[in-house]
């Protein structure tokens, strides 16, 4: 077998495109495709067949590696006249429209950019990253153009940074389907106006969305009142108990002016879970209990606040407003504040007894997006973030290995 049919079979080409020339110099593979003399095409726009070839114009794609070695395709690209469309550039097998890629090596650039960081993907297959973005890009916001979101009903919300403190992007995630559906810059209200003009734009209305589940932001609960009309909201639990948490690290703050010796490294101990601290540290824990610490009393409070999610429903309304007064009352002015605030955002707060959801998805999910968090670093964009966030956690249709 010729080297040429070896390669014509190893690309897939049928009649009218085959391999004429292949050439291999200073560890470079060029291979030529033609096309048959007088072969006609199908019209891109159309589909109509035998398209008479109008002129040609020459371009070369990268293919995957000839084992370490670069290969290129170059092939003479017809346009044809349609009666219809006129002079239209026709569609080809190993390429899609505007690439310098071949469908293949794109398949390989977007099945690295979900496992590895670009910059690394970049070195690895030997381009500049702003090429592999534009790949990366291509099929995410296809796959997006073509989501049929018709089906979302229940809804976690979030913010997550792309850099400390600033350049925030909202998440807004299908607990049912465990995906991120729409990703957008910011974290105020307007988020939602603009989730729910990408719903409407696949398939999906407002009053479709039953179940809402974001943390305690004004801005999030603003939106969510304006423009998801038919949710009922609950308070993510996790969030509301990092606010109880940071209420006893606040009485801990205040109090180590008094006793910095005894409260010194001890952070950790009153904020983490009991039951996943080591015997030493839980030993120290008891030590600390022991003394009249505002601190510990503050730790009993965020206890006794935490048994409320393990009640039954007809149980845990009654448990806690018993506790809100109760803290109200325990001259300890941050939990003081907390219950206030419980009370302040009732409804959603007692809400998760009915839907029982929580921001647990995007919680899980979020150790994938601060992997593409890391894989987006050094591109000062947040687009790059974002087109990763639906790469990671999306759960795309990408359709990269058809000819467009």
């Amino acid at each position: 077998m010729r080297d040429i049919d070896l390669f014509q079979q190893a690309l897939g080409l049928v009649a009218p495109w085959r391999v004429t020339e292949c050439s291999f110099e200073q560890r470079r593979l060029e291979l030529r495709i033609d096309f048959d003399k007088g072969a006609r095409f199908a019209c891109p726009g159309c589909g109509a067949e035998g398209c008479k070839v109008k002129d040609t114009e020459t371009k070369t794609w990268r293919h995957l590696d000839f084992f370490q070695h670069e290969a290129y395709l170059t092939a003479r690209v017809p346009r044809v006249i349609c009666p219809e469309h006129g002079a239209r550039q026709v569609a080809l097998p190993w390429a899609r429209p505007q690439s310098g890629f071949t469908l293949l090596f794109e398949a390989l650039v977007m099945a690295l950019a979900k496992q590895m960081p670009i910059a690394a993907l970049a070195h690895l297959v030997g381009e500049h990253d702003t090429r592999i973005w534009r790949i990366v890009h291509h099929y995410v916001d296809e796959a997006r153009a073509r989501q049929d979101l018709s089906g979302a009903r229940r809804l976690g919300v979030d913010e997550t940074s792309f850099r400390r403190g600033q350049d925030y992007v909202t998440v807004f995630a299908d607990i049912d389907r465990a995906a991120a559906i729409f990703v957008t810059p910011g974290r105020d209200a307007g988020t939602y106006a603009q989730f729910v003009e990408d719903l409407q734009a696949h398939g999906g209305t407002p009053g479709q969305i039953t179940e809402v589940c974001q943390d305690l932001s004004e801005a999030f609960l603003s939106g969510a009142l304006e423009y998801l009309p038919e949710a009922e909201i609950t308070f993510d639990r996790y969030h509301v108990k990092a606010q109880l948490t940071k209420a006893v690290d606040q009485v801990r703050r205040a109090e180590r002016a008094e006793h910095g010796e005894l409260l010194k490294r001890s952070r950790y101990l009153w904020l983490r879970n009991p039951t996943r601290l080591t015997d030493r540290q839980r030993d120290r824990l008891d030590e600390l209990l022991r003394h009249p610490l505002k601190t510990a009393r503050a730790y009993r409070w965020m206890l006794k606040f935490d048994h409320v999610y393990e009640l039954p429903a007809d149980e845990a309304e009654h448990y806690l407003r018993t506790w809100c007064r109760g803290a109200k009352r325990s001259r300890l002015q941050p939990i003081i504040n907390f219950a206030r605030m419980v009370e302040e955002y009732w409804l959603g707060i007692i809400r998760w007894f009915a839907s029982r959801i929580t921001n647990g998805l995007l919680e899980g999910l979020n150790s994938l997006v601060q992997a593409a968090k890391r894989r987006a670093r050094g591109y000062r964009s947040t687009r790059n973030y974002i087109a990763m966030i639906y790469l990671t956690v999306g759960k795309l249709d990408l359709h990269v290995t058809h000819a467009k």
